[in-house]
């Protein structure tokens, strides 16, 4: 009886096939890299959620965490204070955020579910701000709820929650984590 390896490997992200096939090839010739190694790729994304509210009900963080671990796919680290401060009645070791780093195929599949199904659900929406680049090549921005994303049931939000999104890049100046991102599909606002 002979066994055969049936184990296929999952199929590349769409995104991330884009990116190896038509990016590094045009982000290549268009900053005049000699290095393939110097092309600016994606390294990780960070999803941040805060809940203030969270020092005075430690149930809200709960709602966070539910709404993160959907929206990721990945269980979310709690964020406590490091400080205690009087005037916002918090104590040091509270919970007072959640947050998420992803890396790799599940990177590569967040950000192909945000670029093409969250963003455009959003009202009114005229494009991201070019301007949040770090200087490094990285850009934040934040998003108002969390509606937006398929995988959270509007009927079983308690309540809005903003979330920010950090996109760190292997790119060493804004001009090219810009166009990378460009070209990856971010919707920049034209100036």
């Amino acid at each position: 009886m002979t066994v055969t390896n049936d184990i296929t490997a999952p199929p590349m992200p769409r995104l991330k096939e884009k990116y190896r096939n038509e990016i590094v090839a045009a982000l290549k010739e268009e900053h005049d890299i000699a290095n393939i190694m110097q092309v600016p790729g994606l390294t990780k994304i960070v999803v941040n959620m805060g809940v203030g509210e969270a020092a005075r009900d430690a149930k809200l963080i709960q709602g966070a965490i539910t709404d993160l671990s959907a929206i990721t796919g990945q269980k979310p680290k709690i964020n406590r204070a490091k400080n205690s401060i009087a005037q916002f009645k918090l104590r040091e070791g509270q919970p007072i955020g959640a947050s998420v780093t992803l890396r790799g195929d599940r990177m590569w599949e967040f950000l192909d579910r945000l670029l093409s199904l969250a963003l455009p659900r959003i009202r009114d929406f005229r494009g991201l701000s070019p301007k949040q680049f770090d200087g490094n090549g990285n850009y934040t921005f934040g998003l108002t709820e969390q509606v937006m994303f398929h995988e959270v049931d509007p009927d079983k939000v308690d309540r809005q929650r903003g979330m920010d999104i950090t996109v760190v890049t292997t790119a060493t100046t804004d001009d090219q984590g810009r166009s990378l991102l460009k070209r990856l599909g971010f919707p920049f606002k034209e100036a």
